[in-house]
């Protein structure tokens, strides 16, 4: 990676490195991510959880979902801006909320997910695949993302 991504929460208590590139960005546009980030979307970077090192304390809250798994998303205790989420606790794969970046301009969306729910006012950029629900990543993914989420056994 040519320059290291640093991020932090709103108030600046935890902040952030990632020490690799995201293995893929998404945009997502479900009902879900509207009323957990009061938003009209958010912005995913799916990475290993070994890549992101962080510095201060963090609290975890687990919120529903329809599948039952965990949905664990990192949250900074005092501001509690959402810094990162882990679906399904698998321990090993980090979703980092883009928006918290110190330049969140330096990682675009490879992809537009659940676009059933988009807002009818978003509109999404020609040249971005987009999926009324979810996508086959295998198809998608570039081959060097593919093999580090492999080597995670998720």
């Amino acid at each position: 990676m040519a320059a290291v991504l640093k991020g932090q929460c709103f108030c600046g208590a935890v902040t952030y490195r990632l020490t690799a590139r995201p293995m893929f960005v998404h945009c997502c546009h479900c009902t879900d991510c509207h009323r957990q980030t009061g938003s009209a979307f958010v912005l995913n970077a799916l990475i290993e959880t070994k890549h992101v090192k962080a510095r201060g304390r963090t609290q975890v809250v687990t919120l529903p979902t329809d599948s039952g798994r965990p949905h664990d998303v990192t949250r900074c205790p005092k501001c509690e801006t959402a810094l990162w989420s882990d679906y399904g606790r698998r321990g090993v794969l980090m979703f980092v909320r883009v928006g918290t970046l110190d330049k969140p301009a330096a990682l675009p969306p490879d992809v537009h997910i659940f676009t059933r729910s988009k807002l009818p006012w978003v509109k999404l950029p020609a040249g971005v695949p987009t999926f009324k629900v979810y996508y086959n990543m295998r198809k998608l993914w570039p081959a060097a993302s593919l093999k580090r989420r492999d080597a995670l056994g998720v």
